[in-house]
């Protein structure tokens, strides 16, 4: 009896150790100053103080001819704030047409006043197609007007599996690469092994956090010389149809 009762307790201890975990931190968008807005997502009280915001303003589709879709009802007007035009893609054979819509959407949102650093490009370059990525990208450079910046968003895999060589190049081609820890709504899984050498990364680079998710911050940005910070990618909030109860 004394043997149970003994192991009765040291359970009953290690299920209340267990309850008293705290849980992981989330990410909060009112602890931060950058932002990702894409359309139909409202910005929150928070992003009334953003440093920098990155806006979705078009997308390339797959299939089909290439072309720009515009995803705004009409131009964004943001003062205060640094404003990036985000264009997602899921290809890379722009023509010339598309490049002078491009051009077009940029002069657009300059001419209503915002403070516009330059074009960002979402596009999920695989780890190893990194050199051929990066002769688009010195297309991208050249079709910019002169003081015109560029972006790049970049996969987790990037800082954890990409060839020395082909990071170095791109960091003479874009300003910064935004890498994302996230698939749609949920921070990737074991995502603090890919950061283990994020400050060997050659590129000035900045880590795209999604609104709720999980985040601890690795060990090596305490040492990152290059990390330009967080940008969060805020949701849109659930509507009642999300919220009401699946029926069985």
């Amino acid at each position: 009896m004394r043997g149970g009762a003994a192991a009765l307790l040291a359970a009953l201890a290690l299920a209340g150790c267990q309850r008293a975990a705290p849980p992981p931190p989330r990410v909060n968008p009112a602890a931060h100053d950058q932002f990702f807005l894409w359309a139909g997502v409202p910005p929150p009280p928070a992003a009334d103080k953003a440093r920098v915001l990155y806006i979705l303003g078009g997308e390339i589709r797959r299939g089909g001819a290439v072309r720009l879709v515009d995803m705004r009802a009409g131009v964004p007007h943001v003062p205060r704030s640094a404003v990036w035009l985000t264009v997602r893609t899921e290809r890379l054979d722009w023509d010339a047409e598309t490049w002078r819509a491009v051009r077009a959407m940029l002069a657009r949102w300059r001419a209503a006043g915002n403070r516009l650093e330059g074009l960002q490009i979402d596009f999920d370059a695989a780890t190893a197609g990194l050199e051929g990525y990066r002769a688009f990208l010195d297309k991208a450079r050249r079709e910019l007007q002169p003081g015109e910046r560029l972006s790049i968003t970049g996969l987790l895999d990037w800082s954890a599996n990409g060839d020395p060589a082909a990071l170095a190049a791109l960091a003479g081609v874009v300003d910064e690469v935004v890498i994302q820890t996230y698939q749609a709504r949920r921070t990737i899984p074991g995502y603090a092994a890919y950061f283990r050498h994020i400050d060997t990364l050659p590129i000035l680079h900045k880590i795209a956090l999604v609104e709720g998710g999980e985040w601890t911050p690795p060990p090596a940005l305490a040492r990152d010389r290059r990390f330009g910070g967080y940008v969060v990618f805020l949701l849109r909030p659930p509507s009642a149809a999300d919220r009401a109860p699946r029926q069985p």
